[in-house]
């Protein structure tokens, strides 16, 4: 597991200084802040490899740009010390196959995804070298989860792709589609919205290829490549899941070794493009679907690394989150500076609760224009005297712009009529 994650003039603060906990880990924080940052730096701390750019120190500044990690290895906890060359623009580190043993995967919000496996990448040779032909992971663009991930120097495929793949397995009919009906069945919206595969199907006469298609509840087989953005984004992870963990435990069997004991699963803002109801429950989802999908094998640990804007996500979370297991952390930026802070995780029950709490910092659940609607009539409240027109003028706008059940309302007439400011 990744245990500490310590960040030197590098990222928009000057220090971020972050202990991870065992299970669920949720970062919260406005744009721009580092959140994704984050997630890109863990990721290469883990790995040693980029899921994109590598990150730049900041320039105008004394510190040393540095990067420190911590996480559990084979032999217990791993320390690795990575510090900025600023002549030669690159990171120092150790060098040869990182010494997490577990499986680390990374969804981003582009749609692209990242494996690293230790059972794939970094192949140890028989005199203890390690072979640089392996590739150091799988750097998955968006399209190359659909259409298939070429290896980087032959024309091997790493990965033939969610269309190529699903297509064999449905003919198959083995286990391998089978754990991903299940996948998608756990991971979809509701018990009365399941995702379900339909019959393989072509989409053109130029295309000799049988397409994936799901059930809509109207009737319809719809190509997963015509599938809406929410239903892409899902059915594309859990594609990836099964493909990784199914790849893994076949390299493992091959060369004669268990497989990892531990997976340690980042996510950048796994509500991009799903409904509100869908967020509800995509993380409780995930959960069981991690538990689920490594079966048999003993994985003794899966970490969750999850960066959100939402606060659904937030108000989802709270019937399974354990503080002694899970963490939340919340980047903050006060007087031109930005820090990370492990918050306390307190249960506020609704999404309006959570939208107005530290984690999003509105001071409202409303829009703009009745916001400031809200702060006028407030103000009149407040006033020892009042004039009668700006009092109806507030009314009519109050009365016009907010629901008959609205609370606000409700308090608003009934101060109006015991002042004797309205009929």
């Amino acid at each position: 597991m990744l245990r500490n994650l310590l960040l030197r003039a590098v990222g928009p603060a000057k220090e971020m200084d972050v202990a991870f906990a065992d299970r669920l880990n949720i970062i919260t924080g406005d744009n721009g802040l580092g959140k994704s940052f984050l997630l890109d730096i863990a990721w290469w701390a883990l790995t040693r490899t980029w899921a994109g750019q590598p990150a730049l120190p900041q320039r105008f500044t004394r510190a040393a740009p540095r990067i420190v990690c911590r996480f559990d290895g084979k032999r217990g906890q791993v320390e690795e010390d990575s510090v900025f060359i600023r002549q030669t623009q690159q990171w120092k580190r150790q060098m040869g196959r990182p010494s997490i043993p577990g499986l680390v995967l990374y969804a981003q919000v582009d749609g692209g995804f990242s494996v690293w496996d230790p059972a794939r990448n970094y192949w140890k040779q028989t005199k203890g070298e390690y072979d640089p032909s392996r590739p150091k992971s799988f750097i998955f663009k968006p399209h190359e989860v659909w259409e298939g991930l070429p290896h980087e120097d032959s024309f091997k495929m790493v990965c033939n792709g969610l269309i190529a793949d699903w297509a064999s397995w449905q003919r198959e009919d083995g286990e391998a589609f089978h754990q991903l009906r299940r996948v998608l069945e756990a991971l979809s919206p509701s018990e009365e919205e399941v995702i379900r595969p339909g019959p393989l199907t072509r989409i053109s006469v130029d295309d000799a290829r049988d397409f994936p298609t799901i059930q809509m509840l109207y009737g319809q087989n719809v190509p997963v490549i015509h599938a809406s953005a929410g239903m892409r984004r899902i059915i594309a992870l859990a594609y990836l899941l099964v493909w990784s963990w199914r790849e893994h435990v076949i390299a493992s069997e091959i060369l004669g070794s268990r497989p990892a004991h531990q997976i340690i699963f980042l996510i950048d803002e796994i509500e991009s493009h799903l409904h509100p109801k869908w967020q509800r429950q995509v993380f409780d989802a995930i959960l069981k679907v991690m538990d689920a999908l490594v079966g048999q094998h003993k994985v003794e640990n899966i970490q969750i690394i999850a960066a959100t804007h939402s606060p659904l996500i937030m108000a989802s979370i709270e019937p399974f989150f354990d503080p002694n297991i899970d963490a939340w952390f919340d980047i903050d930026q006060s007087n031109n500076r930005v820090a990370i802070r492990h918050r306390d995780f307190e249960k506020l029950g609704t999404s309006d609760e959570w939208l107005m709490s530290e984690a999003f910092g509105l001071p409202i659940g409303r829009s703009i224009p009745y916001e400031k609607l809200i702060e006028e009539a407030s103000d009149l409240i407040d006033r020892d005297q009042v004039d009668l027109e700006e009092i109806k003028r507030v009314n009519d706008a109050l009365v016009n712009a907010l629901s008959p059940r609205d609370p606000f309302l409700f308090s608003w007439r009934y101060i109006c009529q015991k002042r004797e400011w309205l009929n």
